[in-house]
């Protein structure tokens, strides 16, 4: 019943990902949400997310942000990143995470999305059929409509990690 809201991978942390191993597995380009994901809600790109996307390049990743934010958001965020964007993106509605691939030159075949919301960012993805990565949120404090959400998106995770478990037990 949730499964089509299931991430292919949850992490804890953007900044944890073996981005070195995927470019290995033969993936080219890395599509991003940017709140929660890279940095806390509303903040400019910190020394993390700038090494981050240093880090990417120099392996040999293709990058997109796209977000649901409007454009001064992401703007902001991406002065210092300097990378693709797509700002007002509609998530979960799939022309966004298309758009992203043609501005990268990539497909659906080596491309993965690093996001923190099941609804939005990971539904759309799948919806895409990109393999993509659930990161937990980096800071609690979010706008209502998204605190609502993730009421939903626990009981969603619940039933995830459950069967992950029951996965590994067989």
């Amino acid at each position: 019943m949730f499964d089509r809201f299931f991430p292919d991978e949850y992490v804890a942390s953007t900044y944890i990902i073996p981005f070195e191993k995927l470019y290995e597995e033969g993936y080219r380009g890395v599509i991003f949400d940017i709140d929660n994901t890279l940095v806390p809600h509303g903040a400019p790109a910190d020394k993390r997310a700038k090494e981050l996307f240093g880090r990417l390049e120099s392996i040999g990743f293709a990058s997109c942000l796209i977000s649901n934010n409007q454009e001064p958001r992401v703007k902001m965020f991406n002065e210092e990143i300097g990378t693709k964007y797509i700002f007002n993106a509609h998530k979960p509605a799939r022309k966004s995470y298309i758009r992203a691939m043609e501005m990268m030159e990539t497909d659906r075949t080596n491309t993965i999305f690093v996001g923190d919301q099941l609804f939005t960012d990971v539904w759309g993805a799948k919806r895409t059929g990109i393999r993509n990565i659930l990161v937990k949120p980096m800071y609690p404090k979010e706008e209502i409509q998204i605190v609502l959400k993730r009421y939903l998106e626990r009981i969603v995770l619940y039933f995830y990690k459950r069967k992950q478990r029951m996965t590994r037990e067989e």
